[in-house]
């Protein structure tokens, strides 16, 4: 008798609603109004990430969000102690830590984790202390889980922009790498999520990956909205990894 699969989640990542708000100042559009509707669509949590330069979201939309929001929230924030300050002041449910690089345009690859053991082990405990749940964001690397592990964090994300941009045997052998990472990552009682460049197109293989509690998607479905609607694409993207368990 076969089991019914888990329900994967889904994290929208509201950033680039601000991106276009602050493109021209003022209010619109609003990512808190994205959120909610991202929320009605059917998405499980709403991401958000409050960068150094606040190049999208900003301060003040941290504080509406928590008020707005009845999903959870998870704040990708980097290891400092001014962002370290504003997730204690704010408690979300979850916060994501990542690289930050100031002339990025988009998050580069995943955390170095296991270089940076010291620095970021008074961090996990002061979210994990304060009741925020502590994710990781890494690339799918045996000594990055074992580092997660060394912090006591509960979660990790799997970044798969690697995969996204690949073709062909090195795309499937990417996809065995995010595998092998989500399987390490919960034998060790770490629940594995993932996300970066996923798309209608690509999101399935790594929606199949078992272990894979949840899904943060971003930029593409902002993108896809001003085409069809937010509504519209999160509930394609909903479809594309239900069909995939």
């Amino acid at each position: 008798m076969s089991r019914t699969p888990a329900h994967l989640r889904l994290g929208v990542n509201i950033d680039h609603v601000a991106t276009i708000r602050n493109a021209r100042g003022g209010t619109h559009p609003d990512p808190v109004k994205a959120a909610l509707l991202a929320a009605k669509a059917g998405a499980d949590g709403i991401t958000a990430h409050l960068r150094e330069d606040r190049r999208h979201i900003r301060d003040e939309d941290i504080a509406t969000l928590m008020a707005a929001l009845t999903v959870p929230l998870n704040l990708e924030m980097a290891a400092t102690q001014e962002m370290l300050g504003i997730a204690l002041r704010h408690r979300p449910h979850a916060a994501c830590i990542v690289p930050e690089k100031r002339e990025e345009r988009t998050t580069e690859g995943g955390l170095d984790a296991a270089g940076q053991i010291d620095a970021l082990h008074p961090i996990v405990d002061a979210l994990g202390k304060a009741g925020v749940r502590v994710s990781l964001f890494i690339e799918p690397d045996a000594a990055q889980i074992e580092a997660a592990m060394r912090l006591g964090a509960p979660v990790v994300e799997l970044h798969t922009g690697r995969y996204a941009h690949l073709e062909g045997s090195e795309r499937a052998e990417e996809l065995r790498r995010l595998a092998d990472a989500a399987a390490l990552a919960a034998k060790n009682g770490i629940e594995p999520h993932a996300g970066h460049g996923l798309t209608f197109d690509n999101v399935g293989p790594v929606a199949a990956i078992p272990q894979i509690a949840e899904l943060n998607i971003g930029h593409f479905l902002i993108g896809e909205a001003i085409f069809g609607g937010l509504e519209s694409s999160i509930r394609e993207m909903r479809r594309q990894m239900d069909l995939a368990r």
